[in-house]
């Protein structure tokens, strides 16, 4: 079990800490919504819940609630730029389909 982050998000996130000025790491999770189903949710981490499962990569800590990782194990996270556009892109090899707009997923 386990998920990543490309060296591109780790130091977005990083960024985002630093002006933030506190917290121990990123929450990566789902929610049931969308066309699809399923969305991603990211927040800021300033306190582990006794349930958490932390996850380090490049230096981040990525928290994750054990209902949400059994969708989003072996997942990915990138920090991309496509012309004006940036954000986070999951790359989650057990997505077996998405909703057209790209905001939510089917497991």
């Amino acid at each position: 079990m386990a998920i990543t982050l490309t060296e591109t998000a780790a130091n977005r996130v990083e960024k985002f800490l630093a002006n933030r000025g506190k917290g121990l790491g990123l929450r990566l999770g789902v929610k049931t919504t969308g066309c699809s189903g399923m969305a991603y949710t990211l927040e800021f981490v300033d306190e582990m819940l006794d349930e958490d499962i932390a996850f380090e990569s490049h230096g981040i800590k990525v928290i994750v609630d054990p209902k949400s990782l059994v969708y989003i194990d072996g997942t990915e996270l990138d920090f991309t730029k496509e012309g004006l556009n940036e954000g986070f892109k999951f790359n989650n090899p057990n997505v077996k389909d998405e909703c057209g707009c790209g905001e939510s997923f089917t497991v």
